[in-house]
């Protein structure tokens, strides 16, 4: 067999894994535009209740720092595009408006979020340990993370800690928790069943 022959050989495998991994960047991006359509306004905030962060704490925690991070910067370049990935707001617009609005520093913090759910769960992974408790402590990194990014765009668009934290944390604590655990219970669930068939 010829050299040219064997490197076109090597080559298509190479190709097909990054075919397959652009696809899971481009699913999981899709995942979070769906978590993000399930949106319930609030009239006492500019910050609508979504299962956006549910959607990025899982795919941070299934895929890994990178592959995750990978998505969610691809989600944001959808959403900067135009595409209908963010949740619905007839407020805040769509394209780069939405991104630039209240709740754009809780959108530009995704990608980091999610690297962050994913690097501390590989950390427990190269432990043994994937277990629901590992995951939830990665998701709640994660969500510091978020939160710090929230809430600082939130004060500098309303010059004002106290109605940061007033618009952007104090409704959404409760529903965070319930997301945390749903991603951790999901995570836990998928690499348990991934580990038995291996």
């Amino acid at each position: 067999m010829s050299r040219v022959n064997i490197q076109v050989l090597s080559q298509q495998p190479r190709s097909l894994e990054i075919a397959k991994q652009v696809a899971i960047a481009i699913a999981a991006s899709l995942f979070v535009a769906l978590c993000a359509r399930v949106a319930v306004p609030l009239p006492f905030t500019p910050v609508p209740l979504t299962l956006q962060n549910f959607g990025v704490l899982t795919v941070g925690l299934l895929l890994g720092s990178r592959r995750g991070f990978a998505a969610l910067a691809l989600y944001l370049v959808e959403g900067a595009c135009g595409m209908p990935v963010f949740s619905p707001s007839s407020i805040l617009g769509g394209g780069i408006a939405h991104i630039l609005g209240p709740t754009g520093g809780f959108l530009m913090a995704y990608p980091l979020v999610a690297f962050v759910a994913g690097w501390v769960y590989e950390q427990g992974s190269r432990e043994g340990s994937r277990r629901f408790g590992w995951a939830v402590l990665s998701s709640v990194a994660a969500e510091l993370v978020l939160f710090a990014g929230g809430l600082s765009w939130l004060a500098v668009l309303t010059h004002s800690v106290s109605l940061a934290i007033k618009f952007g944390l104090y409704w959404f604590v409760f529903a965070e928790v319930i997301k945390v655990l749903m991603a951790a219970g999901v995570a836990t669930r998928w690499h348990q069943r991934l580990s038995s068939q291996g």
